[in-house]
């Protein structure tokens, strides 16, 4: 299997964002606030009866969902501004506002961007890499009996 690269995560990170900015958003499924029982109220006369135009939402696949679920799991592995510095630019914020918004310069917020992503991809080659337990072998004994079996002078029976 390859080794994963920033690069190979900057694009997965940006196919969650884009992941979670498809799924649905139900009415009712947000946070209680202020908020009326009444229908949302139409401005224009030619929009009040139905006649805007229709939004077809793309909902992501399943196979989607769980890569940007693991992507979501990847961050936990970050100091919190790293994750959040990764999650801005995988939503498509330019450095200048990601940089305002975390409290740092323009190029600061690049090196813990691209620090972070090493992190996430060198932890990831790391475990793809670490030797796995290997199973017990099967029936040893069993062979063994049988290699018994095969000299005749030393059978039990």
């Amino acid at each position: 299997m390859e080794r994963v690269t920033p690069k190979m995560l900057e694009d997965r990170f940006e196919e969650a964002a884009r992941t979670l900015r498809r799924l649905p958003n139900p009415p009712g499924s947000t946070p209680v606030g202020y908020r009326s029982g009444w229908p949302d109220y139409r401005h224009e006369p030619g929009l009040s009866y139905g006649y805007d135009e229709a939004r077809v939402r793309v909902v992501p696949s399943p196979a989607a969902i769980q890569r940007m679920e693991e992507c979501l799991e990847w961050l936990r592995w970050l100091e919190p501004e790293d994750a959040r510095i990764v999650w801005l630019r995988a939503e498509g914020w330019r450095w200048r506002q990601i940089g305002i918004r975390v409290g740092c310069v323009r190029q600061t917020a690049w090196r813990r961007w691209v620090a972070a992503l090493m992190t996430i991809a060198n932890r990831l080659n790391s475990q793809r890499n670490s030797p796995r337990a290997k199973p017990a072998p099967k029936r040893q004994a069993a062979k063994a009996v049988v290699k018994a079996a095969q000299n005749d002078t030393e059978t039990l029976l």
